[in-house]
């Protein structure tokens, strides 16, 4: 009843102003307005069009003088470029022959021979035998499985269950009739049993719910109003969170260009799903600010941790080296976005806190941190793999190659429940290094090295002033051997570096960390990956 009167007074409100508008047609008086203001605005518009085709003639004009200056000063241009290359050709000869000569007189043989050596050298540097990561050593060859050959056929072994494809739950079934000569009871009879296959299809469909309400006008405001929508529902088309996830998911966890994830969405949607590439860009964001929280916990848990693996890796943000510090410990992983590595990548970070065995690289920015430090021998290996290649006449490098491949499968193998852990056997392992370790002195001591053959030397240095960071594996079975963990870890990054080759801006990096931090903590735990960013977009 109520709205029936609001509506019966607008109607006569719509009404009177109507008649009010006949009248002043039936008078004639509305006619010589009309006429009056049409001649007004027809001498104004008539003002304005001389005004701008004055305008326009000095534009022209302007623009014809600025043209002839333009030419000239090119032309002048021209001719001192001329003439400056010409002086700078002659100073560049002058400048060839003095350093030929410089070149001639410094030389010397044993100088040259050395150099060659380190260049030959550094030219066979690979993922082997040096820091150098595989992915920047395109050329490599077959990098080969480390496992032990069984000598078994490759495939399934017999006696081992089968692992056949999952059968799923058939939403429609079709019986296909039997032909008629198996019908023949006096040459078949059936067995009871049914074959069954199943054809599996997968179809995107989208649901949209449309959110509706009455508006209403204030009488005394004019102002419209309405009953507010749900929280999320704030344009005239939103996305939830499973549509997100699955942008999200296509752009940073498979490493797709915004680009296709855009068309792919399009294509498998038939349309439906239009993302722009700004909306794809700024999920980075939105995951980042929703997950905040959780990335703290995750923070506080490995500041708890008894062992905490670190490492840095590398990118691009706006044309300049950015760096990540990777934190890792019991399947909770931290990566934070930094512009430079060392003392100010750590600030900020778990490690800058940490007073537990810290695991990594020798990187001098790490080391200082935690109660221990178990450097990672992998690198170690690497290192004295390059440093035998330089200096092939001492023998240490060799035989330090060795000890770390036995001493790390002696660990291994005792901690995976093969033998059970012999304290002794692992101090036999520490004095052969020790050991290893008085037998490079006495090598550097009757032949000490060249300047080209530091790497072997400044390695031996390392180990002999911090012999405890290199052996803490042997004392504590629990502590890995190497930082393979964070190494791996740091892939993830290097994925999406190499896809975007660089990032628009340094907080484009840390918004991808952020992300990563918990995607790859999610894998860790065995949960859901689509399910779990779906319900963090969600979160209001």
């Amino acid at each position: 009843m109520f709205d029936q009167d609001i509506l019966i007074a607008d109607l006569r409100f719509e009404v009177k102003v109507l008649r009010d508008e006949v009248e002043a047609f039936k008078s004639g008086e509305k006619y010589v307005r009309m006429e009056e203001e049409f001649h007004r605005c027809r001498r104004a518009d008539a003002k304005t069009i001389r005004r701008l085709e004055k305008e326009r003639d000095a534009a022209r004009e302007e623009a014809r003088h600025v043209r002839d200056l333009w030419f000239e000063t090119c032309d002048q241009l021209v001719k001192d470029i001329e003439k400056l290359n010409g002086k700078l050709d002659k100073e560049h000869e002058k400048l060839l022959k003095k350093i030929k000569e410089l070149y001639r007189v410094k030389t010397n043989l044993e100088e040259e021979k050395e150099k060659n050596k380190s260049l030959r050298t550094k030219l066979k540097k690979n993922h082997t035998n040096s820091s150098k990561s595989s992915s920047m050593d395109p050329n490599h060859g077959t990098i080969h499985n480390s496992r032990e050959k069984s000598g078994k056929a490759p495939g399934a072994q017999q006696g081992h269950e089968h692992h056949g494809r999952k059968k799923q739950e058939p939403t429609s079934k079709i019986l296909i009739p039997a032909p008629e000569e198996y019908l023949d009871k006096e040459k078949y009879t059936p067995t009871g049993k049914i074959i069954r296959r199943q054809l599996v299809r997968v179809h995107i469909d989208t649901e949209v719910i449309e959110y509706y309400t009455r508006e209403f006008r204030e009488k005394e405001s004019r102002k419209r109003v309405h009953a507010p929508f749900s929280e999320g529902v704030t344009n005239d088309v939103n996305y939830d969170g499973t549509v997100k996830a699955i942008a999200y998911m296509i752009n940073n966890d498979l490493y797709t260009s915004i680009d296709k994830t855009r068309v792919f969405l399009e294509d498998i949607s038939h349309g439906k799903i239009s993302l722009s590439n700004g909306f794809i860009c700024e999920l980075s964001k939105e995951f980042s600010d929703k997950t905040k929280t959780e990335r703290e916990k995750i923070f506080e848990d490995l500041l708890s941790s008894p062992i905490l693996h670190a490492d840095f890796t590398f990118g691009r943000a706006c044309g300049k080296q950015t760096a990540v510090i990777i934190s890792v410990a019991d399947g909770k992983v931290l990566y934070q976005g930094r512009k430079h590595k060392g003392n100010e990548g750590v600030k900020g970070s778990p490690v800058e806190f940490y007073e537990g065995t810290l695991i990594s690289d020798h990187e001098a920015a790490l080391i200082k941190h935690g109660s221990k430090h178990q450097e990672c021998l992998s690198h170690v290996k690497r290192y004295s793999i390059g440093a035998a290649e330089i200096d092939p006449d001492k023998t240490w490098h060799r035989e330090l190659t060795d000890w770390i491949t036995r001493a790390i499968e002696y660990r291994n193998d005792a901690v995976s429940g093969e033998f059970p852990w012999n304290k002794q056997k692992a101090r036999e392992y520490i004095d052969e290094l020790k050991e290893i370790l008085l037998l490079a002195e006495e090598e550097y001591e009757y032949e000490p090295p060249t300047k080209y053959q530091m790497d072997g030397y400044n390695l031996f240095k390392r180990m002999n002033e911090n012999f405890d960071d290199y052996v803490l594996f042997l004392r504590d079975p629990s502590v890995e051997p190497t930082n393979n963990i964070s190494e791996r870890q740091a892939r993830k990054f290097k994925r999406k570096s190499h896809q975007v080759m660089s990032f628009r801006s340094q907080r484009g990096v840390e918004y991808f960390c952020d992300g990563l931090s918990i995607t790859e903590s999610v894998k860790a735990r065995g949960e859901n990956l689509y399910d779990s960013i779906t319900q963090r977009f969600n979160m209001t």
